[in-house]
């Protein structure tokens, strides 16, 4: 039966998801050092990894209806329902890559939020800083190239008065 191949497939995910959580904790450190110059490349491999997980969620999906067909089961069912249904070795083993995908999904919804939230707080303290900036205190420019802000006395651009 397609057990070997399936839980091949899982073991893969598994690998990915790793490496999504090592990227996304990457990202973290970018964020908090403030090294943004390499944002962009980081989130291009995130990219590349998600696009690897896209592709082998399709053929997971269908090795998967392969063997619910054979096990008489509804189309799409989950992998717990399908550890439910098949014989041992392979009940035990398709239910611990179950739990450790489960867990790896919890790690990356975790690190996610947070590097959201780094995010989040960031462009709240860039906001606050720019509300902090008076536009009224702003110098103008006179038509003899003398600055001056409102109420003030005008000083040249040199900044004599």
């Amino acid at each position: 039966m397609d057990y070997q191949h399936l839980s091949t497939l899982l073991w893969r995910e598994q690998e990915l998801l790793d490496l999504l959580l090592f990227k996304a904790e990457e990202k973290q450190y970018l964020i908090i050092s403030g090294k943004n110059r390499w944002l962009p490349r980081i989130a291009h491999e995130i990219e590349v990894v998600l696009e690897q997980m896209r592709t082998l969620e399709v053929e997971r999906a269908a090795v998967t209806e392969v063997i619910a067909a054979t096990l008489g089961l509804e189309p799409n069912p989950s992998l717990r329902t399908i550890a439910e249904h098949v014989p041992a070795p392979w009940n035990d083993l398709l239910v611990k890559h179950h739990e450790t995908l489960l867990g790896l999904v919890t790690d990356l919804r975790g690190l996610s939020d947070a590097n959201r939230e780094l995010i989040q707080s960031g462009l709240a303290a860039i906001d606050e800083a720019l509300l902090s900036v008076r536009p009224d205190a702003a110098p103008t420019y006179t038509a003899a190239g003398r600055a001056a802000s409102r109420g003030s006395r005008s000083m040249t651009l040199d900044g004599t008065l």
